[in-house]
C-alpha cells in the first residue's frame, strides 16, 4: 500500500446515512455469527483492530512452501469473509462494518484491487466520498474498475465535479484506459451538470476507442444530447441510427427526445416501428412518454389508445404510467377517470400526489386539493409548488400566500417556480404593500434575471396600483430576455387599469418596434383590450391579422374574438365566429352566453343553455353563474326554472354552489323585487356569505327602494373585515350615504395605509381611430372648451324638457351646489358631449364605455338627450350595455 497523500484529496462532504436500531443489531449479530473460530479463525482478531499473526507465521515456516501455501488460503478465506462483510454493511447501511473491515484489511499489507475496490463501492453506497477517496489513493496500482466506481458513485452522489476530476486524473495517468462502464458514469456525470462541450469531446474518445458498438455507451451518448438545448432530434436520431444493437432503453431515448422536442408524429412513427421489431417488448417508460405526448398535443384519440394497450399488456399497476394516465385524463377534463385511475392505484407516490392536486386544481375542486395534499406524509417542493400554483389558478390570492409563509417557516426549498407563484398570488391580492415586500425578497435572491419571474413581477406591479414601477421596469427590460410577454403584461394593465389611450399607443409602438411578437397569445390578448376599450375597428384588423397568419384554427383566440366583438355590441359577428370555428370548448360557450347577457337577452341565453343540454356539453362554474344571471333578463314566470336550476347544481352537475353562484341568484331575486327570499338565502347560507353576495341584496334595494333590508344588509357590510379596495369603497360610501363623514374618513384612511386607491372611474370614446378618455371633471381634452360649453348646453335643454338632476348620488360633504356641479360633470357625460359634437354622420349612434357602474343620475340625463339630440346613445358600463332611445333605456332602469 502507498502513503496517501492528502493534499491530493478532494473537498468532498461526509453524507451520512439513517441506520434503524434494528437493522444495526441485526447486522452485528452476523458479524458475531462471522467471528466465531470455526468460520474463520483470523478474522476475529483482524476485526477486533488486534494485528494478525500472519509475519510471525511466515517468518517461522518462511523455507516450508506446504505453510505458504495454507497461509495464501488463510487470508484469501479472510479477504472472502472481508466481501461478506461488506455487502452486509451495504445491505443494513452500516458504515462502522465497513471501516472495521478497511482498518483490518489495512493491516494484511497486502494488495488487494478487488477489495479495494469493493471498500470503495462500499463507501459511496453509504455515503462516505471522502472515505472511498482515501482508499482510491491508498492503492499502489488502482484498475480501471476502480476509477469507474469512483466517478459512477460521486455522479450518485451529486458531487459531478470531482467524478469530472477523477476522470481527468484516469486520462493524465494514461497507464489505465477506460472501458464501456466508465464511458457510460463520465457521459452520466456530464448529462447532469450540463457539460455538453466536455461529452461532445468524450464522444470522440468513444468513437477512437471502438466503444459505440456498446448500447449502453449508445444510450448514454443519445441521453446526453437529448438534454443538450444546443442539440436538436437530428443528432439524437443520427445517433441512433449508427447504434448497431439497440434495446429497449434505446427506443425510449430517442422517443422521449421526439416528445420532448413537441414532435408527436415521428414519435409514434417510431413507436409503430418499435412494435414490428421481433422481441422487443414495450415497457413504462415507453407509454408514459407518449401519454405525455398526447397530453400536450390533446391527442384524444392515440391517448385512449395507449391506455388500452396498458391494460392488454399489463402496464397498468406501474406507476409511471398511472401518473401520466391521471395527467392525460386531467387535460381532457374527465375527473371521474382520473379518480378511477387514482383509486385502483396499489402503489403512490409523490408524483401521484402532485398530479392529483394538479387536477382536482384544474377541475377547481380546490378542497379536494387541498385534502391529497394533507395527506402527504412526506411533502416536498414539488408538492407544495403544485398546491400554490392550483391556489393561483382558481383566484385564491390569500392561500397561496398564506402557503408560501408556510415553505418558508418550514424551511422548504424554493424555486423559481415557487416564487413565480408567490408574485402571481400577491398579483391577485392586489396589495400594494404585500408587493413590494414580495419584490423586494426576490431582488434579495438574486431572482431578476429569471424571465419568468421579472415577467411575473411585471405583471404584479400592474395589478397592485405601481403602473409606474411596471414601466420602469419595461423601459429597463434587459436586451437578452424577450419582451413580448412583458408588452403583453403592462398592454393588460392600462386596459385594467382604465388607460386604454396608453394600451393603444403601446401597441402600435411596440409593433414598430419589434418587441411584440403576435402570436395567439399576444393576439388573444389585443383582442381583449379592443374588447375593453370597444374598439371595434381595431379589433377588426387583429381578426384579419389573425386570419393572414393561420391562427385561425386555435380556440383561445376564436373564443376571445367573440368576447371582442361582443363587448364591442356587435352580437352578429359574435355569433358568425362561433358558428365558423372548427371546435369548441366550454370557454367558447360562455363566451357566447355572455354576449347574449351584456345585450340583457335572457331568452336566448335559455335557448343556447338548452342546445348546450342537448349537445351533451358539460358546463362548469362559470356557466352556472352566467346562465342563473340570464334570468334577470327574462319573464318573471320563469323564476321557478331559475330556483331549479341553482338547487340542484350539486346532483345535476356536482357543481358545488360558490359565492358567484348565490351571488347571481341573489341578484335575480333582487331584481324581481322578492327581497325577502334573497335575505333568507343569504342567511341559510353554509358559508359565511362574502360582501359581494351582500352587495347585490344591497343593489336590489336601492333600485326598489326597500330601506329595512337595506338597514340590515348595510348592518352585514359594516360588520365585516374589508379585504379589497372595492369593499373599502362601499364601506366608505354606505357611511357617506348616511352622512357619517367622519367614519367614512376613518376607512378611507385605513385604506391609504394599506396602499390601496379607489380605482378611477373612467369614460371613453372611439373617434378617428383613437381613443379620448375621459375622468370627472377633465380638462385635459385639447378640446374641452367646447365639450364643457356644449355640456351646459345639453343640460339647459334637459332641464327643459323634464330632467331633475339627483344629488344622492354625489358623496362628498359639499353644499347642493357643489354637488350639482359634480353630478353634471361626471366622466361619462362628457365623454358622450365630446361624441355628439364631433360625430357628423347622422343615424349612426354616439358609442360610449364607462369602466364602472353608470350612476343613476347619468342614466336619466342621457334618457332625456336622447329626445334632446334624436340620437341613439349606446353606452356599455359593468352591468352591460344601455341603449338610449327616444327617452328609453333597453335595461328598464334595473342593472
Amino acid at each position: 500500500m502507498s502513503t496517501v497523500n492528502h493534499h491530493c484529496l478532494l473537498n468532498l462532504p461526509h453524507i451520512p446515512p439513517s441506520i434503524p436500531p434494528n437493522r444495526r443489531s441485526k447486522l452485528h449479530s452476523s458479524l458475531s455469527l462471522y467471528r466465531k473460530p470455526e468460520r474463520l479463525c483470523s478474522l476475529s482478531a483482524s476485526l477486533s483492530l488486534s494485528p494478525v499473526n500472519i509475519n510471525e507465521c511466515s517468518s517461522s515456516s518462511s523455507s516450508s512452501s506446504s505453510f505458504e501455501k495454507k497461509e495464501t488460503e488463510e487470508i484469501e478465506s479472510i479477504v472472502d469473509g472481508f466481501f461478506y462483510l461488506l455487502r452486509l454493511s451495504a445491505q443494513y447501511h452500516d458504515v462502522e462494518v465497513t471501516r472495521a473491515v478497511h482498518a483490518s484489511f489495512l493491516k494484511l499489507r497486502v494488495e488487494k484491487p478487488r477489495l479495494g475496490n469493493a471498500l470503495i463501492s462500499t463507501y459511496l453506497k453509504l455515503g462516505f466520498p471522502r472515505e472511498a477517496f482515501l482508499v482510491f489513493m491508498s492503492m499502489t496500482s488502482p484498475t480501471v474498475v476502480s476509477y469507474t466506481a469512483l466517478i459512477s458513485g460521486f455522479s450518485k452522489l451529486n458531487l459531478e465535479i470531482e467524478a469530472l476530476k477523477v476522470f481527468f486524473r484516469m486520462r493524465k495517468a494514461g497507464i489505465v484506459q477506460p472501458n464501456e462502464y466508465t464511458f457510460v458514469a463520465i457521459l452520466t456525470a456530464c448529462a447532469r451538470v450540463s457539460r455538453f462541450s466536455l461529452g461532445i469531446q468524450i464522444h470522440g474518445l468513444i468513437v477512437k476507442s471502438g466503444f459505440l458498438n456498446s448500447v449502453f455507451v449508445g444510450n448514454s451518448l443519445m441521453s446526453l444530447y437529448a438534454k443538450d438545448s444546443g442539440s436538436s432530434c437530428n443528432d439524437v436520431l443520427k445517433l441512433f441510427d449508427e447504434i448497431p444493437h439497440r434495446d429497449v432503453t434505446s427506443w425510449n431515448t430517442v422517443i422521449s427526445s421526439l416528445v420532448k422536442e413537441g414532435m408527436s408524429d415521428k414519435a409514434f412513427g417510431l413507436f409503430y416501428e418499435m412494435n414490428r421489431v421481433q422481441g422487443l417488448g414495450v415497457d413504462c417508460f415507453t407509454l408514459s412518454a407518449l401519454l405525455s405526448s398526447c397530453t400536450d398535443s390533446d391527442d384524444l384519440l392515440r391517448g385512449r389508445e395507449l391506455h388500452g394497450r396498458a391494460i392488454r399488456i399489463g402496464l397498468m399497476q406501474e406507476l409511471s404510467v398511472s401518473n401520466a394516465l391521471i395527467g392525460f385524463y386531467s387535460k381532457f377534463g374527465d375527473i371521474k377517470k382520473v379518480e378511477s385511475l387514482y383509486d385502483m392505484m396499489m402503489v403512490q407516490d409523490a408524483v401521484t400526489s402532485t398530479e392529483m392536486i394538479t387536477a382536482y386544481m384544474a377541475f377547481g375542486m380546490v378542497d379536494s386539493a387541498v385534502e391529497i395534499f394533507e395527506n402527504i406524509t412526506e411533502k416536498n417542493t414539488i408538492t407544495y409548488n403544485a398546491l400554490m400554483a392550483g391556489f393561483c389558478r382558481n383566484g385564491h390570492g390569500l392561500k397561496a400566500l398564506r402557503l408560501f409563509t408556510e415553505m418558508l417557516q418550514r424551511g422548504v426549498e424554493l424555486t423559481d417556480f415557487s416564487l413565480t407563484s408567490a408574485v402571481d398570488a400577491c398579483g391577485l391580492v392586489s396589495e400594494k404593500k404585500l408587493s413590494e415586500q414580495i419584490h423586494a425578497f426576490c431582488i434579495k435572491f438574486g431572482c431578476l434575471l429569471n424571465p419568468c419571474i421579472q415577467t411575473a413581477l411585471l405583471d404584479m406591479c400592474t395589478r397592485c396600483e405601481r403602473m409606474s414601477d411596471a414601466e420602469e421596469m419595461f423601459d429597463q427590460w434587459p436586451s437578452n430576455l424577450d419582451s413580448s410577454k412583458a408588452t403583453t403584461s403592462i398592454l393588460g394593465g392600462y386596459a385594467r387599469d382604465g388607460l386604454p389611450d396608453k394600451a393603444v399607443s403601446l401597441f402600435h409602438r411596440t409593433l414598430c418596434e419589434e418587441k411584440l411578437f403576435l402570436d395567439e397569445i399576444s393576439l388573444t390578448l389585443i383582442l381583449a383590450v379592443c374588447g375593453t376599450l370597444g374598439f371595434r375597428e381595431m379589433g377588426y384588423q387583429i381578426h384579419c391579422h389573425a386570419l393572414k397568419g393561420g391562427y385561425f384554427s386555435d380556440v383561445g383566440l376564436g373564443n376571445s374574438l367573440i368576447s371582442m366583438y361582443s363587448k364591442c355590441c356587435d352580437s352578429d359577428d359574435a355569433i358568425k365566429v362561433f358558428n365558423t370555428m372548427q371546435e369548441h370548448d366550454v370557454v367558447s360557450w360562455n363566451s357566447l352566453i355572455s354576449c347574449y347577457i351584456l345585450q340583457r337577452n335572457g331568452e336566448k341565453v335559455l335557448a343556447l343553455w338548452l342546445k348546450m343540454n342537448e349537445e351533451e356539453i358539460k358546463p362548469d362554474m362559470i356557466t352556472l353563474t352566467l346562465v342563473i344571471t340570464a334570468f334577470r333578463y327574462t319573464e318573471s314566470n320563469k323564476l321557478s326554472s331559475c330556483r331549479d336550476l341553482f338547487l340542484s347544481m350539486k346532483s345535476i352537475y356536482d357543481i358545488e354552489p360558490m359565492t358567484e353562484h348565490y351571488t347571481a341568484f341573489v341578484r335575480v331575486l333582487g331584481h324581481w323585487g322578492l327581497l325577502e327570499e334573497a335575505e333568507d338565502t343569504i342567511n341559510t347560507m353554509p358559508f359565511q356569505p362574502e360582501v359581494s353576495v351582500l352587495r347585490a341584496l344591497l343593489d336590489s334595494c336601492r333600485v326598489h327602494s326597500n330601506t329595512s333590508v337595506a338597514k340590515r344588509v348595510a348592518k352585514l357590510i359594516l360588520s365585516t373585515k374589508p379585504e379589497t379596495p372595492s369593499e373599502y369603497i362601499l364601506k366608505s360610501n354606505i357611511y357617506s350615504a348616511a352622512g357619517l363623514w367622519h367614519r367614512s374618513e376613518m376607512i378611507r384612511e385605513e385604506m391609504r395605509e394599506r396602499g390601496y386607491r379607489k380605482h378611477p372611474s373612467r369614460s371613453w370614446i372611439i373617434h378617428e381611430n383613437k381613443v379620448h378618455s375621459f375622468h370627472a371633471r377633465d380638462t385635459s381634452h385639447p378640446r374641452e372648451k367646447d365639450i364643457y360649453s356644449g355640456l351646459e348646453i345639453l343640460i339647459m335643454e334637459c332641464l327643459k324638457a323634464g330632467y331633475e338632476p339627483n344629488t344622492e348620488f354625489v358623496l362628498q360633504e359639499v353644499d347642493e351646489f357643489m354637488k350639482k356641479s359634480f353630478l353634471f360633470h361626471h366622466s361619462a357625460k362628457l365623454a358622450v358631449t365630446y361624441g355628439i359634437l364631433t360625430s357628423d354622420t347622422r343615424g349612426k349612434p354616439v358609442r360610449v364605455v364607462k369602466n364602472v357602474m353608470l350612476c343613476g343620475d347619468c342614466h336619466e340625463f342621457f334618457k332625456y338627450i336622447s329626445i334632446v339630440v334624436k340620437r341613439e346613445i349606446v353606452l356599455r358600463d359593468s352591468s352591460g350595455f344601455h341603449h338610449f332611445v327616444n327617452g328609453k333605456c333597453s335595461c328598464r332602469d334595473r342593472w
